[in-house]
């Protein structure tokens, strides 16, 4: 039989032909979908000095052994190899004349059945495409099924290859075409091969190693000289799709995750501050997700306008230190915003547990409980549009003290005042929280590690984040919970003041009195108790940690070890 794609040609029956200078070739693999820009990166490969290309080499075996119909089917039987084992033993790795050889692969054409030389030898790669782009292309054909569109078939070979060792480099094919070189510069780094210029043009009209197919789907590559940059604007998307584009996207976006980085992209992939998070589960509405995989609808309340309450829970030792404290605040919050449908608080703490357990983190770590009004049947302010119930949202992350509790952190006052009670409680631990984010703004702005806020009055109400408490003369103080959020570590701090037989007091607090006290800390579920060494560029005390904010720090700990809600099954993991 003779091969479409004639390098190297095959006699009938696969008897190989002497072109004299063949020699062993190191084969390039390129898994794709339909309508994807494959044969553009075909024709870019085919550019290079060092390659020769095939195009879906492995077609005819698909063909015979799935019987899917096609309108060139016999022809292509009858003048390309079908066996399987045959084209990818002699034609796939067969000797060739150049250094390298490039195969364009449909995802769908990788059957059970082929030697396993496919996935174990050579360079692999994938490329993706929106299935939002490629489905409206169908808008007027026969639209293909799941299994015919092919991103389940490439997440079964990234997943194959990745746990062979062969981790495969993942192009968008956006990407691709709104910066040719960038990308195909990227994708060449990867295979570890050098880039040629020349891979960015090439000449229009059909290709003499294209397959035998191309007259019926490659027309607009045939005019293109170049990667054509993305529409602008796409056509209107097909409803009768949807729920393809539905079941596709989950597959495109587990391989969107590891797209080759260039300077486009770099910025969607930051460095964690914690890599273990990376794999973290999350739970989200009524189930455990992956973190990728946690998100709310755009027509959640919390999206829609803050529309939520949350709360930060330390875990210590196996136990969710004071969770009852905090699952009385959540309680009390919704009540004050007027949620209905709310979850019980034994299914709240349920979530809780069996996220914690999932994640196996029983230690050094930080809940983000948040409970928001729920979905709204169509976007709008008005809770009467929520008639789905609210949606929990349980985030456990692997998580220390997020401020130097050792050396101490610095502050400055921010011109942002804290919230009045007249337009908007903060006994009310809402989610709206840009008054805030905008003193925070302020801190970050001035390097600081976060920022005071004052109230209208212009004494001290809290930082951006955390209470704040000073010691003067032996004294411990903190400002009225007027125009700040009474703190459950707030309150914790303020009982281990007394059982410490310190002075307490509970009043309103000047600006210049945190400026000369002789030791200042914070309190926070997130940052535990936190000295402040510096304020507005003043040094507070000695610029040390000093002996009182040490004592409580002590005591805080102490605490953190005796009390909490025991994780069920934790002993297990002991």
């Amino acid at each position: 039989m003779q091969l479409a794609v004639v390098t190297p040609p095959l006699k009938k029956g696969g008897e190989k032909i002497d072109n004299g200078g063949e020699r062993e070739i190191e084969v390039i693999h390129l898994w794709c979908t339909r309508r994807s820009a494959s044969t553009s990166l075909m024709y870019s490969f085919a550019q290079r000095d060092d390659t020769e290309v095939l195009d879906e080499p492995l077609y005819a075996n698909y063909l015979r052994a799935t019987g899917a119909e096609r309108p060139y089917r016999e022809e292509l039987l009858s003048k390309m190899e079908s066996d399987g084992d045959t084209v990818v033993k002699e034609i796939i790795f067969g000797p060739g004349q150049k250094k390298y050889r490039f195969c364009k692969h449909m995802a769908t054409q990788r059957l059970h059945g082929l030697p396993d030389d496919l996935m174990e030898r050579g360079k692999h790669c994938i490329l993706i495409r929106n299935p939002l782009d490629i489905l409206t292309s169908y808008d007027k054909e026969t639209p293909p099924s799941l299994s015919d569109l092919g991103y389940d078939s490439l997440v079964s070979i990234f997943s194959d290859l990745h746990s062979r060792g062969n981790t495969p480099c993942v192009i968008d094919s956006d990407l691709l075409r709104e910066d040719s070189k960038a990308t195909l510069r990227g994708l060449c780094d990867d295979l570890g091969i050098p880039f040629q210029d020349e891979m960015i043009k090439w000449e229009s009209g059909p290709k003499p190693f294209e397959g035998m197919w191309a007259p019926y789907w490659y027309k607009s590559a045939h005019e293109s000289t170049g990667f054509e940059p993305p529409r602008k604007y796409s056509s209107a998307f097909p409803s009768s799709l949807y729920e393809l584009l539905e079941q596709s996207m989950p597959f495109y976006d587990f391989l969107k995750r590891y797209v080759r980085m260039n300077a486009t992209t770099k910025a969607l992939n930051p460095k964690l501050p914690v890599f273990a998070n990376a794999k973290l589960l999350a739970w989200v509405g009524d189930e455990i997700v992956p973190r990728e995989s946690a998100k709310v609808s755009v027509f959640d309340s919390v999206v829609q306008g803050g529309d939520a309450v949350w709360e930060g829970l330390r875990i210590y030792n196996g136990k969710v230190f004071k969770l009852e404290e905090h699952l009385d605040r959540l309680f009390d919050s919704a009540k004050a915003l007027a949620f209905n449908n709310l979850p019980t608080r034994e299914y709240v703490k349920e979530a809780i547990f069996k996220t914690l357990i999932r994640n196996g983190m029983f230690h050094n770590a930080h809940i983000r409980l948040t409970l928001t009004r729920g979905k709204k049947v169509t976007s709008g302010m008005s809770p009467a549009f929520n008639l789905y119930g609210c949606t929990l949202i349980v985030l456990a992350e692997w998580k220390p003290p997020v401020y130097d509790n050792e050396s101490g952190i610095t502050l400055v006052t921010a011109t942002t005042r804290r919230n009045s009670p007249n337009n908007l409680d903060s006994k009310i631990h809402h989610n709206n929280l840009l008054n805030n984010i905008l003193a925070k703004i302020e801190g970050n702005n001035s390097n600081a590690d976060d920022a005071i806020m004052l109230d209208k009055d212009g004494y001290v109400s809290e930082t951006n984040a955390t209470n704040i408490f000073l010691v003067k003369k032996g004294c411990v103080a903190t400002p009225h919970a007027d125009y700040c959020l009474p703190g459950i570590t707030r309150a914790t701090v303020m009982e281990l003041v007394v059982n410490q037989n310190l002075v307490l007091r509970e009043r309103r607090i000047s600006l210049s009195e945190f400026h000369t006290a002789d030791e200042v800390f914070t309190t926070g579920s997130m940052g535990e108790l936190s000295p402040v060494i510096k304020i507005d560029g003043r040094t507070v005390g000695d610029g040390g940690v000093g002996p009182i904010t040490k004592r409580l720090q002590y005591a805080y700990k102490k605490l953190t070890e005796e009390l909490g809600v025991h994780i069920p099954t934790y002993k297990q993991y002991q």
